[in-house]
Formats: C-alpha cells, structure tokens, sequence
C-alpha cells in the first residue's frame, strides 16, 4: 500500500489531498507527490536533483525556479521519506528583447545545474536562450541586533550623541532562505543555448547552442573560449546542428556532444584548443528496411547522459534509448524502445510537430535502470541487468483514492486486451518531457506539461 500526496497549488498556496493506491510490477510500490500548476508560465521546462538529493530544483516559462527540500525522515513515519516541500522561489530570468536583432528573449529556464556544495550554502546554473546565472542559495535564521552608528530601524544616529559602545549580538529570527545572483555569463551565444554541463574540475563549465560549445570559468563573466564550432562559412551548407553535450562525470578533459543527424562525438580538450576534430564517432548504421521521410528527424538525438561510473553513455532519439560503451564506437551495447507502436504515426506526429519533442533520459543512482518520458503521461523505465521494462502513468486521473496503480500497456494494433490501451487514444497533448532520478535513493521526479509528480517505492 502507498500513499499519494497531492499537491493543489491555488493562490492561497499549496494544498494536499492524502490518498491511497497500490501498484504492482516489477519495480517496488512507490509515494507519489504531485504539485500542480495552473498557468501557461508555470509549464515546467526543465527538472534537477542536486548532488546528495536533498534538494530538487524545477525551472519553468515563466523564468522562475522553484527548488523542493526532502523532509527529514520522521522514524513514525518511514513512508514519508520523500517528502518535498517547497523551499525557496525566485525569478531568475525576466522576458528581453534583443533591439539590434529585433528578437524577443523569452525568460523561459532551459536547464538547471547544481555545483557540489562547498560550504552551508548551495549554488545552481540557470540559463534561458542567451543568458547563463549563477545563484547562492543560502539560509538565515539570526539578525544582527545592537549597532552602533543607526538605530533598529535603519536611522543613523547623530556621533556626537553616541557615549558608550555596544558590541552587536546576532538575535534569533524565523528561517529564511535568499537566493542571490553572484555571476552572470551573458552575450557569448549567438543561438539558443540547449545544454549546461559542469566540469568535474568544479571551476569550469559548457555551454552549448546549436553550433557552438563555449568552455566558461565559473569566476570569470566577460569572456568565455570556443572549443566546438561547425558553422559553416555558408549557412546553406548546414546539415546538422548541436542537440546536447556534456562533461564526463570525472575526467575533467572529456566531453561529447549529440547531434540533429543521430551522432555522438567525443572530444579531448588536450589534444587542441578547438575541438573541432572529435576523438571518437559514436554512429549507428541505419537499417535500410526502416528508411523513410521521417528517418532524419526521428535520428536526432534530444540528450545524451554519462552513466555515473563514466564507462557508459545514453542517448535519447525519438523512438529509443541507446546505451553506447565508450570504447566501442559503431553500436550501442544496448537499445530499448520506448513507443516503437508510433512508427506507424509519424505522419501524423509530423503534422501535429510533436516528431520534434525532445524527450530527456536519466540513470538511476548506480546505472542499473534507464528511465524516460513517451506520451499520454507515460514514463519507461528499464532494468538493464533483467532486460525488463515498466510503463506507468502520472496522472491525478489515476491517483484516486482506492485505485489501483498498474503498469500501463499500449496495443498497437489488433485485438485489444482488456487493460490494453490502444495506440489510436494516446493523447500527444500528454506528455513527460523531462525527468530525473535521486542520486542515491529510488526516488523519481518526473514533470508532465504542468504538473511535477515525485515518486519514492515502498518502505516496509
């Protein structure tokens, strides 16, 4: 038995419904926390985890990054465990218009990237389309009281008044969390910028645009060093364009990037200062009795992610997840199919231009499961040591109370089962773009269009 919690944000804040459902399937039963919102703004645009967990952070349309704190585990309570609520919320980007272009700059969050913690306070990069923030998240629960040059409501006092010295004293107030910009890296990105990635260094990082990576210095703004550039000097010889990238998890030197075409290339910085010529190709050949129209747009790979121990690689296409070992370059050592039942839809998935979705993927804390979005609320995950998959649905549709959670199927064509759903209504409308994986426990965020759902499984 587990429970959902649901969370109802209205203008009043948030409110909680408790309900009860189970479910079966290979993965254990699993705590669902919802937090819904209402408002175009509120779509949520990208979901991280920070290092140990504790913290998760959501970035949305409108600009604004809402970061959720894990409740101390209550020894009553175990199944609560994976409790977030919500700690701090701050508007990091703000719409601009570009007047030399004449290009509007949405405030949009693209991605999110924590830095591991040095000191009490937590620090993230956050970036819209151009422009990349650096934020201190701290807290403050004392005030100074007893100054000697203003009174305790901000008045100077006159110094010829002042007899005696008082030594201030640190007062204490209720719990307050600031979050404060310390750096902004703007006006080095051309095009939209679609991947962050922080070195395992911990003083540098990657931004990367459509054709260009740009390597920053997380203390200096007014310069950055380009390291990947395939522009062409004609523009009517682009082929492809950069989709993601980012640094391997310990070898400070290395990073890949994905690109329109279904590639995957693997750059050493030592070997120049422009990483133009890749030190390894990741491709595979296209089966030619698949070729058709669409083979183009569903190879475009939307994320690629280092698994944790950096001997492994995955990337997202529009019909699959591939695992690729770095020290094989023609195929991946593992494929799994996340809604091949759509290959017959991508007529009408072109119509519609959800064939351009760009879905992310993410590991579990020790690369034993794969997980990632599909369509109708959906989200697959993978066992890569069982060769097993689950579907389930995140929906408040299916988190009544005394329902019954079971692992979605989809019928692609023939006779329906009875817990079958048929592929012809599946809702495009629906769907998990982004999601993300607790680094040390079995605890999942996953973000429907505006909705964030946390799942934990089940604590006996």
């Amino acid at each position: 038995m587990i429970t959902v919690l649901l969370y109802w944000k209205s203008c009043a804040g948030f409110c909680r419904l408790m309900v009860k459902t189970q479910t079966e399937g290979f993965e254990p039963d699993l705590l669902l926390t919802c937090f819904v919102c209402a408002l175009a703004a509120d779509i949520i645009s990208t979901v991280e985890f920070n290092h140990t967990g504790e913290l998760l952070a959501t970035g949305d349309k409108g600009g604004r990054v809402v970061i959720f704190q894990q409740e101390i585990e209550n020894k009553n309570q175990p199944q609560f465990r994976s409790e977030y609520n919500v700690y701090s919320t701050f508007q990091s980007h703000e719409p601009e218009f570009d007047y030399l272009k004449s290009l509007e700059i949405e405030e949009k969050i693209n991605k999110i990237r924590w830095l591991p913690q040095k000191n009490a306070a937590q620090f993230l990069l956050s970036t819209n389309d151009k422009t990349i923030k650096l934020w201190k998240i701290s807290e403050r629960d004392k005030r100074p009281e007893g100054y000697n040059l203003k009174e305790e409501d901000g008045r100077y006092k006159d110094p010829n008044n002042i007899t005696s010295l008082r030594v201030p004293v640190l007062i204490p107030m209720d719990l307050m969390v600031e979050a404060s910009p310390r750096r902004v890296f703007a006006n080095a990105h051309t095009y939209h910028i679609n991947s962050v990635s922080v070195n395992s260094d911990n003083e540098t990082y990657l931004s990367a645009d459509d054709l260009r990576i740009n390597l920053w210095h997380l203390e200096i703004t007014d310069r950055s060093f380009n390291i990947v550039d395939i522009k062409p000097a004609n523009m009517e010889e682009l082929t492809e364009v950069i989709t993601a990238a980012e640094f391997h998890p310990y070898q400070c030197n290395t990073f890949v990037y994905s690109s329109s075409k279904g590639t995957i290339r693997l750059c050493d910085m030592r070997s120049s200062a422009l990483c133009d010529q890749h030190s390894k190709l990741f491709e595979e050949p296209e089966d030619p009795s698949n070729r058709s129209f669409f083979s183009e747009i569903i190879s475009s790979i939307s994320d690629v992610k280092f698994s944790h121990n950096g001997r492994y690689m995955m990337t997202r296409d529009y019909l699959s997840v591939k695992i690729w070992d770095l020290n094989m370059e023609n195929r991946p050592v593992e494929t799994y199919q996340v809604h091949e039942y759509l290959r017959s839809k991508l007529c009408s998935l072109y119509e519609n231009d959800c064939i351009f979705d760009k879905f992310e993927c993410c590991w579990n804390g020790n690369d034993s499961v794969v997980m990632t979005g599909s369509y109708n609320n959906f989200f697959r995950m993978f066992d890569r040591s069982q060769r097993r998959d689950l579907t389930l649905e995140a929906s408040r549709e299916n988190s009544k109370p005394m329902q019954v959670l079971k692992p979605r199927k989809v019928s692609a064509g023939g006779k329906r089962k009875k817990d079958e759903i048929s592929v012809d209504s599946l809702d495009f409308n629906k769907k998990i773009l982004h999601t993300a994986w607790h680094p040390q426990d079995n605890i999942i965020a996953v973000a429907t269009t505006n909705n964030l759902y946390i799942f934990q499984d089940k604590v006996n």
